[in-house]
């Protein structure tokens, strides 16, 4: 009888993740991602839940754990896109864990439960008008070669909200 409770307590998810089991989870999580970007923010995110859950004792990973975190994170001071970005990354990283069988998927449900943070208001900054947006784009001289270029970059910028690292690395044949 010994050895099938101890069989049984082998095959149950564990609460308690240690660093391997966070990083085999973390590379799951990046690899299921396509976009470099996605992956690079979702690097950033889940390497720092890491390393703030490995700061504090012991804990389960668990509803209550990723709530503390959201509430540190909030305490920081990040803008509420930032911690919802975060959040996702926690929250795919619980489901990652659980598809592998190392969290329960009960846990996992717990932790996808958990919200982000409304974002209140409208956004910050200097958002183009489409007037503004029409003359940004020709701005660039249409009668010249290295005009016409530069307003078909300025088109793609402006009409795909790409970002600026994003055009100069796209490779156009």
């Amino acid at each position: 009888m010994s050895t099938s409770g101890s069989k049984r307590k082998k095959n149950r998810p564990k609460t308690k993740l240690g660093i391997p089991d966070l990083e085999y989870s973390k590379a799951a999580v990046l690899r299921s991602l396509a976009s470099p970007d996605s992956r690079r923010g979702y690097q950033h995110a889940i390497d720092e839940f890491v390393a703030w859950y490995c700061s504090e004792p012991r804990l389960a990973f668990n509803k209550t754990v990723v709530l503390r975190y959201r509430f540190y994170l909030e305490e920081r001071g990040l803008a509420p896109g930032t911690i919802n970005v975060r959040m996702a990354a926690v929250r795919r990283l619980a489901y990652e864990a659980a598809d592998s069988g190392l969290l329960s998927p009960e846990l996992a449900a717990g932790i996808h439960r958990v919200k982000g943070i409304r974002k209140l208001g409208s956004r910050l900054g200097n958002w183009l008008t489409a007037n503004e947006a029409l003359a940004f784009w020709q701005s660039p001289d249409g009668r010249t070669l290295t005009g016409k270029r530069n307003r078909a970059m300025l088109a793609i910028l402006l009409g795909c909200g790409l970002r600026r690292r994003e055009l100069s690395r796209a490779d156009i044949r």
